[in-house]
């Protein structure tokens, strides 16, 4: 594979992060072909633990050949500590929260979607809290964030991370025997029926939906079972721990 070109930041992690998932990690990589190698595009994933970004960040960059760009909040890119530093010297876009307008909250992504970047987002917003880990209730960001740039959504289910890191139920890493990490994707999702549309809640809620169908859909075949009928909806609690933790 040709040297793309990640800057020192993303190269740095990168040159850290991939000895040890394969000493610790058995990929199972599957769906490359869906995830075009340039153009502006939206990569829709589950979250099931604080480790599957970096899992991710792998299936992208050395099975897609692309450099991924993930949605965070933008406190996380403000001031000089090691996580704004890291955060804005790796490019990562931020999500201006509070801002009135919900879709000026993500002028950067549109911005780096309109510049032919892949940008990933959990629709989520945060690690699924589903007893069973499967998809929760999304938010609507990532169907504003598509019907405003465009951009194609490709689902993106992961699995097998989390027994390394099981985020929420059981405290610490285990890392032997190596674990599974599968991830794959699937055609974009089809949201003609939502493009051109005024961006009402109905339209935000109904292109939502069918980007989570499409990510459990692939979830169910990664797992090789069929994901519960009634969906798990997620209520956080009002605290600043819990705010820091959520992704866009």
């Amino acid at each position: 594979m040709a040297m793309l070109p990640m800057g020192p930041w993303m190269h740095t992690a990168a040159w850290i992060i991939k000895p040890v998932l394969l000493v610790f990690t058995r990929r199972d990589w599957r769906g490359l072909e869906h995830v075009p190698r340039e153009g502006g595009v939206i990569l829709a994933a589950n979250h099931i633990s604080h480790a599957d970004p970096l899992t991710l960040c792998d299936y992208v960059i050395y099975g897609a050949h692309r450099i991924p760009r993930f949605l965070a909040k933008d406190t996380l890119f403000r001031g000089n500590g090691y996580v704004a530093r890291t955060m804005r010297g790796a490019k990562q876009i931020p999500v201006y929260r509070r801002t009135a307008d919900a879709s000026l909250a993500l002028r950067d992504a549109v911005s780096a979607l309109e510049r032919g970047e892949c940008v990933v987002i959990y629709p989520e917003g945060t690690v699924t809290r589903d007893p069973d880990k499967w998809p929760m209730l999304a938010k609507t960001g990532v169907a504003r964030l598509a019907l405003l740039s465009g951009a194609p959504v490709v689902p993106v289910a992961q699995w097998g991370i989390h027994e390394v890191l099981d985020s929420y139920r059981r405290p610490g890493l285990r890392l032997l025997p190596p674990k599974r990490n599968a991830a794959l994707a699937g055609p974009p999702v089809d949201l003609s029926r939502w493009q051109g549309r005024e961006l009402t809640a109905d339209v935000l809620r109904g292109a939502t939906a069918d980007v989570m169908s499409a990510v459990t859909a692939l979830v169910e075949q990664l797992r090789g079972e069929k994901a519960p009928e009634t969906v798990h909806v997620h209520q956080p609690r009002a605290t600043s721990a819990s705010a820091d933790r959520r992704t866009a």
